[in-house]
């Protein structure tokens, strides 16, 4: 493969775009230290939150939200969009990219237009079905499409020809041995080694119903020597807990480093965003998925083909109770063998080298 010298990198708004981008950005970096790294992002994404602490470049460019529906007069009629693309064009034309890779929302559109105008190479990385819209437009311009797991290609027709490459994670993720972790990760959050852990992250959107249905079966989980490291999302009221348990219920009410709440857990309980099931998989922990209920059903697309897979359960938001939770996570979670079989099939479906397959499925774009 021969050098990348300047690679632009569009992605913003959500974590589930921001994330794979870094990860790919440290790739990259690990690759060759000398490579130029640009990112685009808009002014008031999380972008502003998370790249800048990680050393690379961020170029902020105005990008507005897109209708719901994709064709050509959407780039043709808007004055705004090409005013946002020329802002792209000039980070492009000062960096002298040699390829422009995008993983969506909002802010990728004008670096998708701007690389056309260019005759640049346009890779694009999708993990959702149905693509996010911004991609979709994208695809209008490049045939260079990746994609994060397997089932896509299958459940949409514009994915069809997309490469499988997986799904970008971070070191501390794709790097992460869960057993050899186990103690020490217990031990930062003040957990027994002795006792299994349920580890509860319904992320910032949504989680409430996932907080209620935990807090109120404390009781009963503590009773059966359950511990439970509990992130409440940032964004929710705190939920109470009984202060008198027997075995300790952690609340936080966010995580940077999740690859310690991975490796403290025996079982997860979580929605199903692209990157918890890519990450959950990789490093094979068993998990309850519980989608996100006021959407397009992704979150269930995303998590159904790991449990089919054997990787874990399944149920729905309005079915999640705390009488639900203690009729199924006490007697699973204090079956070991159980979860190393369900361990097991959720590693067999993820992968943990998405940024490597995404590397090289770049380096075949340019070469073209």
């Amino acid at each position: 493969m021969g050098p990348l010298r300047s690679v632009v990198l569009c992605g913003g708004g959500t974590g589930g775009h921001i994330y794979p981008l870094l990860a790919f950005a440290d790739c990259l970096r690990r690759h060759d230290p000398n490579v130029r790294i640009t990112c685009l992002g808009t002014p008031k994404g999380l972008e502003n939150e998370l790249i800048p602490p990680h050393g690379y470049d961020l170029r902020t460019i105005p990008a507005y939200q897109l209708p719901r529906s994709v064709n050509m007069n959407l780039v043709k009629t808007p004055t705004r969009m090409w005013t946002a693309a020329r802002a792209a064009g000039k980070v492009i034309d000062e960096v002298r990219a040699d390829v422009v890779v995008g993983f969506g929302g909002y802010v990728s559109v004008p670096g998708y237009l701007a690389a056309w105008r260019r005759e640049l190479p346009i890779v694009i990385h999708e993990v959702n079905v149905p693509p996010g819209v911004a991609n979709r437009l994208g695809m209008k311009f490049t045939r260079h499409v990746a994609v994060g797991f397997p089932h896509q290609p299958v459940q949409a027709e514009v994915l069809r020809d997309a490469r499988v490459v997986g799904v970008p994670l971070r070191r501390g993720i794709a790097g992460l041995d869960r057993v050899a972790y186990r103690n020490a990760a217990r031990a930062r959050f003040g957990l027994r080694p002795d006792l299994p852990v349920l580890f509860v992250a319904g992320g910032s959107q949504g989680a409430r119903s996932i907080n209620l249905a935990v807090s109120g079966a404390a009781k009963e989980l503590a009773r059966y020597g359950v511990q439970v490291l509990h992130v409440i999302g940032a964004r929710n009221e705190p939920v109470p807990i009984p202060s008198d348990l027997p075995v300790p219920y952690v609340t936080l009410p966010y995580l940077s480093e999740m690859e310690l709440g991975y490796a403290a857990a025996d079982l997860m309980l979580g929605r199903g965003g692209a990157m918890t099931c890519a990450e959950v998989a990789a490093i094979g922990l068993p998990t309850i998925y519980v989608p996100y209920p006021h959407s397009n059903q992704e979150q269930k697309r995303n998590a159904l083909p790991v449990v089919e897979a054997g990787g874990g359960l399944l149920v729905d938001d309005g079915e999640l109770t705390p009488d639900w939770l203690e009729r199924t996570v006490i007697p699973l979670i204090r079956d070991p063998r159980r979860l190393a079989e369900m361990g097991a099939a959720a590693a067999n479906y993820g992968r943990r080298d998405g940024d490597e397959a995404l590397l090289r499925f770049v380096h075949e774009a340019v070469a073209r």
